[in-house]
């Protein structure tokens, strides 16, 4: 990776500007059912911006999550299988080379009660890996160019995502949810990141949906420990009240961060909720990455 290349911003705030209702307990993962049409073109608006590469809408999907609706499990690895088709086809629009990125979320996403942002689920390390190999293997089966274990919010469950995905035969970057200079769960960031230093298929390690200033803090301990690239998107700066189900306070997340981020050590850079199209596109000018209506970018996909 020579250069930064840039991920696509929070697909859930791209559904609700185009009138989606993401209310259900299954989130933007409800869509790929009942509305895959509006995820095709949220993505579409992210490559429109310049982003090189888009994560699927598959974060809140789970087969548990899917039985709760009625869909049994054929039909929920169809749907698996339908958030990267979805992606890919809207990474086609364009001739520039553009990665799927398959969204592994964390168990707490699944409870739909805001517990990925505190972690420590209760379950043993064994048991987590249990839940998140079945939708590992249905979406590796789907053929990503990587999965995106993101928004871990302990390192119980980074152990047991990346047990998980031994033996998938895709890459994969790890990112962890932290407040200040701890994991949500309350961990060192250190101890954290050096997970991922001992795992070749981990071919990035970070942070996403966190505070930006959280961000730079981090960016730095991840470069230092693990020894890999790093990946980087956090939200807006805004707080997700799980109880009132809503986002509070003003928005802090500044375009021009990303330099400085860069030149810390990351190379997968982007936004997270809150953070739509335009803001990518203020990215993507800041990087040289591609725009809409141009053919080539200044980064190449890692």
């Amino acid at each position: 990776m020579d250069g930064a290349v840039l991920l696509d911003g929070g697909l859930s705030n791209q559904l609700e500007a185009q009138g989606c209702d993401l209310s259900d307990a299954l989130w933007s993962a409800r869509l790929l059912a009942d509305g895959p049409g509006q995820i095709e073109a949220a993505h579409t608006a992210y490559v429109r911006a310049g982003a090189q590469v888009l994560i699927t809408a598959s974060y809140q999907a789970t087969f548990e999550g899917f039985e709760g609706r009625g869909i049994g499990r054929a039909q929920a690895a169809e749907l698996f299988a339908r958030s990267v088709r979805l992606a890919r086809r809207a990474a086609g629009a364009v001739e520039r080379e553009i990665w799927v990125a398959a969204s592994v979320g964390p168990y707490g996403a699944m409870l739909a009660d805001g517990s990925e942002y505190r972690g420590r689920y209760g379950l043993s390390v064994r048991e987590l890996e249990r839940f998140h190999r079945p939708r590992v293997e249905a979406l590796a089966a789907a053929g990503p160019d990587v999965l995106a274990l993101e928004t871990v919010p302990d390192i119980d469950e980074a152990e047991a995502l990346l047990r998980a995905v031994e033996g998938c035969g895709l890459p994969v970057w790890l990112s962890y949810s932290v407040a200040g200079d701890r994991t949500r769960a309350g961990q060192s960031l250190e101890t954290a990141f050096a997970l991922a230093s001992g795992h070749d298929r981990v071919l990035a390690v970070g942070v996403n949906c966190c505070d930006p200033a959280d961000a730079d803090r981090a960016v730095r301990a991840a470069a230092e420990v693990a020894g890999k690239p790093v990946v980087v998107y956090p939200n807006s700066g805004e707080r997700w009240d799980a109880g009132g189900r809503e986002w509070a306070g003003a928005p802090t997340f500044d375009p021009g961060r990303v330099r400085a981020w860069q030149d810390a050590g990351a190379r997968l850079v982007g936004g997270c909720c809150r953070v739509g199209p335009e803001t990518i596109a203020e990215l993507a000018g800041l990087l040289g990455a591609a725009t809409a209506g141009e053919g080539q970018g200044g980064s190449t996909v890692p």
